[in-house]
């Protein structure tokens, strides 16, 4: 069965609301003029407010994994020791592109699934005094497990190493302190929770940062930070940028900004605690305990089998989930709720899935408790802070 609207409920790219489609289809511009500088320099600027920063953020024309290329590019020498957190295919991403520039990567894996010890980072920075750069991933959006960046940081405070992180499935839906948290680099991109078609990749740098990519002889080109930083004095940037992105950014930095920032945290939470209460009503086994669950996608390991089956079933009447990646292939399947997602996507969803298992309302009805129980904290007053899940 065909349906015009689809449900597009993977982690990314996201559905972009129908105002940024809008702004992102204006027509063309000199990426030199006027106009586009100011757009440009006005998204850079409101985006350190998500980022919760006062450092440098420079865009890329690229996937998130661009970002993540540049920061190994501009910062990491050859033969120079990293240490790069594994729980999932996107921490393993880390460990290959460091690998692709020669970097000495020592891994500390955690099981998919769980979140990292920040003690076991304190006590390996404690025995490996060379680490020049620790890598994390805040949302690994693989095993739907969001890891402690404050804990982290706190790890690194007697280290000298540089901290890197991928915030691409988080920042913009989770709280992403920055500054405070000591981070010196942050990845992220605009399809996911920035709510706006895949197409540029956004990197902020600390003056730590910034310093050691004086010290870096690393070859690169296309992503010397060194050249964009250059360029953003004169407010331009170094090559032809996604300039359509641009536009859809800026719609997509007016609706987050109109919502607020701690109220869209706030859905993000309720979006995940109503999946979560849902599938347990379905009995259906969730991946990641209550202490490392993401707001942006919830992992699901069935008791049947053949998800792929499953998948294209569900998919067929209108809803797409994602299915597992890496060594999670054919074992789980995964929900994204991050960006333009609402609490009646959450029950749209639930209730495909159980149509799907031969079920009646039980997931919609614990989703909606949820839903309720939510609403009546606002109104009372309350800022949501998630239930025990």
């Amino acid at each position: 069965m065909a349906f015009d609207r689809q449900q597009l409920r993977i982690p990314g790219p996201t559905p972009v609301p129908p105002q940024v489609v809008s702004a992102g289809a204006r027509p063309m511009v000199n990426h030199r003029g006027p106009v586009f500088k100011s757009t440009m320099m006005n998204v850079l600027e409101r985006l350190k407010k998500l980022f919760k920063t006062q450092n440098t953020i420079l865009a890329l024309t690229g996937s998130g994994t661009s970002a993540m290329e540049a920061s190994v590019a501009n910062l990491i020498n050859v033969n120079d020791e990293v240490l790069v957190l594994v729980g999932g295919t996107f921490g393993d991403r880390w460990a290959k592109i460091c690998s692709a520039y020669q970097a000495q990567v020592h891994i500390l894996e955690y099981p998919w699934g769980e979140g990292v010890e920040p003690q076991q980072v304190a006590d390996f920075l404690r025995r490996n005094p060379r680490i020049t750069a620790v890598f994390a991933t805040h949302n690994e959006s693989s095993t739907g497990v969001l890891n402690d960046l404050q804990g982290i940081g706190a790890a690194l405070a007697d280290s000298d190493a540089l901290y890197i992180v991928d915030a691409v499935s988080s920042l913009g839906g989770v709280d992403v302190r920055t500054d405070q948290w000591g981070i010196d680099v942050v990845c992220t991109a605009s399809q996911k929770c920035l709510m706006s078609p895949p197409g540029l990749a956004f990197i902020s740098l600390s003056e730590r940062a910034k310093q050691r990519m004086a010290q870096v002889s690393s070859p690169r080109f296309y992503f010397d930070l060194r050249i964009y930083m250059e360029w953003l004095a004169k407010e331009e940037p170094p090559f032809t940028p996604n300039v359509a992105c641009f536009f859809a950014m800026e719609k997509a930095l007016d609706l987050i900004e109109s919502e607020g920032l701690e109220q869209v945290f706030a859905r993000h939470m309720i979006l995940r605690d109503m999946v979560r209460a849902g599938l347990r009503a379905l009995d259906l086994p969730l991946l990641v305990a209550d202490k490392w669950a993401s707001p942006t996608v919830t992992a699901v390991k069935p008791k049947f089998d053949n998800i792929g089956r499953f998948l294209a079933e569900l998919r067929d009447t209108g809803v797409e989930l994602a299915g597992g990646q890496g060594r999670l292939s054919g074992e789980i399947f995964r929900i994204g709720h991050m960006g333009n997602a609402s609490p009646l996507d959450m029950l749209t969803t639930l209730a495909a899935i159980e149509a799907r298992l031969g079920s009646h309302g039980q997931a919609v009805a614990a989703a909606e408790q949820v839903w309720s129980r939510a609403q009546q904290e606002q109104r009372g007053g309350q800022g949501y802070e998630g239930d025990s899940v």
